[in-house]
């Protein structure tokens, strides 16, 4: 019987764990009425938090990055939990605006950070080459199955128990699951080669160290391309995970209804991956961006437009094929491109400039324009817009790329 590769270990029990992840930050359409109904908020008071929550989840990356670095990945883990834990507490016991807004909006963000497949993504690129694409896809599966599994989930604990106890169950779900995680599975040294099989040493030899520096990095174009395609997934994805359930509701569909046709993207999606993880090293990274942005951008659009059950649930089916992907790519493409010494902290700043400030005018536009115009059809027609234009900026991405160092970084690193 073959063995099978630890590597493929540490991606389950990560995958897992990103249920959770993003299910609790991308999730949070149960939560809205709620919260607004028992604290009194308005819905952009309460988007500005969630907003602002976003931004501190991109924050929380360089963090999480630099906790790798310190204390490798346990520590990494076990700070993020620990945090996550406390905001739920604070969430919980304090009903002033500004209190929430540290709890739930600050300091759960960085908690989930340190929690999140973009954190975990330089350890699993360690311990993959000739299948890290493949292993980033499977990483990203959860965060669909998250949007899948958690968006019901809550809507029925939430119904069952209430918001701030299913807050408090969900973060024991993330104790039980971190703290053996971090202390049996997680692993941080790879053996050699990694996952290469003999022949494949020679012939593969992996882009570890290009030499260059993030302030080098940052004035070429392929990474502000991949920044723009984030953005573009980052505005999308969170206004879905924030005010889908909601805009579908102010369509006419019941509450149960609105989170099955949510959650049914994130459970087709959880197998569109999985299929497009077996695409993932055997075509170029860029034309499969190009695939997830466009349909995606095309999904956003007839979201909006559905009126039934019938289309509700047509175009979360079309939509949740190719609805994973382009944070695995992304995060691919940057390890490609410039080398794996930098890819912790590099994708954590991608991350952030791209995805969460776009996640951020998402969360935000997405509440705003809704309280201004009594529609959520300009938003979602945003979203679907920007993810066409990040199709065609990606698929101009190049095939492979040599960052040019200059003398002077060479010397001083």
């Amino acid at each position: 019987m073959k063995k099978i590769y630890f590597g493929w270990y540490m991606v389950l029990a990560g995958s897992i764990m990103v249920v959770l992840t993003m299910g609790m930050r991308m999730g949070i359409g149960p939560f809205v009425e709620p919260i607004m109904t028992e604290l009194g908020y308005s819905r952009t008071a309460l988007s500005t938090v969630i907003a602002v929550g976003m931004i501190f989840y991109g924050i929380g990356m360089p963090i999480a990055a630099y906790f790798y670095a310190k204390f490798n990945a346990k520590g990494m883990l076990l700070f993020g939990l620990g945090i996550l834990i406390l905001s739920v507490l604070g969430t919980i016991s304090f009903a002033n605006y500004w209190l929430f807004m540290l709890n739930y909006g600050i300091l759960m963000s960085i908690g989930l950070a340190c929690l999140s497949n973009i954190a975990l993504s330089p350890l699993i690129s360690k311990w993959f080459i000739r299948q890290r694409g493949k292993a980033l896809f499977y990483l990203s599966t959860g965060g669909m199955a998250g949007l899948a599994v958690m968006t019901p989930l809550s809507t029925f604990l939430i119904d069952s128990f209430g918001w701030k106890m299913t807050l408090v169950i969900i973060s024991a779900m993330f104790a039980v699951l971190v703290i053996p995680m971090a202390f049996f599975i997680i692993k941080e040294n790879a053996p050699d080669g990694a996952d290469l099989i003999p022949g494949q040493k020679l012939a593969n030899k992996i882009n570890f160290d290009s030499g260059a520096r993030i302030t080098d990095v940052v004035k070429t174009l392929p990474f502000w391309q991949i920044v723009i395609g984030l953005f573009a997934c980052g505005f999308g994805m969170n206004l879905l995970g924030s005010h889908g359930v909601p805009m579908l509701m102010s369509h006419g569909f019941d509450a149960k209804t609105a989170a099955f046709g949510i959650g049914m993207i994130g459970f087709v999606a959880i197998f569109g991956s999985l299929f497009l993880a077996q695409l993932a090293d055997q075509f170029p990274r860029k034309n499969l961006l190009f695939i997830v942005y466009f349909v995606r951008g095309l999904g956003f659009i007839f979201l909006v437009l559905s009126t039934t059950n019938m289309q509700l649930f047509t175009v979360a089916l079309c939509c949740g094929l190719v609805w994973s992907g382009s944070i695995a790519m992304s995060t691919a493409s940057l390890g490609d491109y410039y080398g794996l010494k930098l890819l912790g902290p590099l994708n954590a700043w991608a991350f952030f400039i791209g995805h969460q400030i776009g996640a951020a005018f998402g969360t935000f536009f997405g509440g705003w324009i809704y309280e201004t115009y009594n529609t959520y059809i300009v938003s979602f027609s945003i979203a679907g817009v920007l993810c066409i234009i990040a199709s065609v900026v990606c698929f101009l991405l190049p095939k492979s790329f040599t960052i040019k160092v200059p003398a002077t970084s060479v010397m001083k690193s």
